[in-house]
């Protein structure tokens, strides 16, 4: 049974600054929750930015509809699925639920000794792993990094992009590495369909997708655009739900969706949206918010569904952080392995967790 759940607040550096066409990020203020009881406890990630720049969600406002609206919501015998269905009348806050969700489903999935892999139906061992650049000072640097992810062993390369600095950046990459790289962009929402025409302009190059290129509450437009552009449209920012999903697909706004759990609410809407698609064939990878070990687990659990037909964001650790707050993930062969251990599989550090941590606390949670 559940006893309690302590928040904690802490940050962590990144290894490099993550420039995209909303800002650019330095660290990561991290806000974990940690459910426990009876010697067991479960761990759930906060992946909202510092501030509302990816989404309407903040941290700091995370932490907020927590502990107003959320965290009331759990007692001692609350499940994932009964937590889900108790806050069904909140609208959105879906990083705060995903956090909250994702700790309960850790807890009772180690209680009973199951992986969230296999919880969730997992078909691969080990996910096959590309990287995120962000947007570099120069085409030169720009190139010089990407040869570095290369060299380490990412089997797909992301860039971001925004007016001013996509046409020929791509086209830099894509003469330099050749046909035979896999190769995506991700525009973050910042162009509008007046732009079809441009964005057109990276048919040349052969990519597997262009991500998110317009405004999230745009989806028709997005229809719209695919009229223009011959590469596939992908949608991130856009879906919220499994229905969000099937409206999208059904009007013709993507022909491929980016699935990050935190942005729908958690893995068990993930697993909704994966099902939706996997029955209507469209082509699914998972995202990534700049996780730390405990976000990136659970993400890799759900990347090895069997949907999840293109590399994803579930980068290495050392990506990110000269030292992550799990054992870190590494790299093998461009594949991640996912974690086998009950829930999400991996405990942290909980002195280098204490080291960077700000604030702790524990919740009183309902009882019955």
């Amino acid at each position: 049974m559940i006893e309690g759940i302590r928040l904690r607040r802490a940050h962590i550096d990144l290894v490099s600054p993550f420039r995209t066409s909303f800002g650019v990020e330095t660290t990561r203020d991290l806000l974990y929750l940690e459910v426990f009881g009876g010697g067991t406890a479960g761990w759930g990630e906060c992946v909202a930015m510092s501030a509302p720049m990816y989404s309407s969600e903040y941290v700091d406002g995370c932490e907020d509809v927590l502990r107003r609206f959320l965290l009331p919501e759990v007692g001692s015998d609350t499940t994932a699925q009964s937590f889900n269905a108790a806050v069904e009348g909140i609208r959105g806050h879906y990083m705060a639920k995903a956090v909250l969700e994702t700790a309960l489903l850790d807890f009772w999935l180690r209680c009973d000794q199951v992986s969230l892999a296999t919880f969730l139906g997992a078909t691969q061992p080990r996910v096959r792993s590309g990287v995120s650049v962000g947007i570099q000072p120069s085409i030169d640097d720009l190139v010089r990094v990407v040869q570095g992810y290369l060299d380490d062993g990412y089997l797909r390369i992301k860039l971001k992009i925004e007016p001013g600095f996509d046409i020929e950046p791509v086209r830099a990459v894509r003469s330099t590495f050749g046909d035979g790289l896999l190769l995506q962009v991700d525009a973050n929402s910042a162009y509008h369909v007046s732009d079809a025409e441009h964005l057109a302009k990276l048919d040349d190059f052969d990519l597997l997708l262009i991500e998110q290129p317009l405004p999230e509450e745009q989806v028709a437009s997005h229809a719209q655009l695919a009229k223009v552009v011959r590469t596939p449209i992908c949608l991130d920012e856009s879906i919220l739900s499994a229905e969000v999903a099937r409206e999208a697909i059904d009007i013709g706004a993507c022909s491929i969706i980016n699935i990050k759990p935190a942005r729908v609410g958690g893995y068990l809407e993930a697993k909704k949206i994966h099902d939706l698609c996997f029955d209507r064939g469209i082509a699914v990878w998972c995202g990534g918010m700049l996780e730390t070990g405990i976000g990136r687990a659970a993400n890799l659990a759900l990347a090895a569904l069997p949907g999840f037909t293109l590399p994803g964001d579930t980068s290495a650790s050392a990506r990110y952080f000269q030292r992550d707050v799990t054992t870190p993930f590494v790299l093998r062969d461009g594949h991640l392995d996912v974690p086998t251990g009950p829930g999400i599989g991996i405990d942290p550090d909980l002195d280098y967790l204490d080291s960077i941590t700000d604030r702790m606390e524990t919740i009183a949670i309902a009882r019955g």
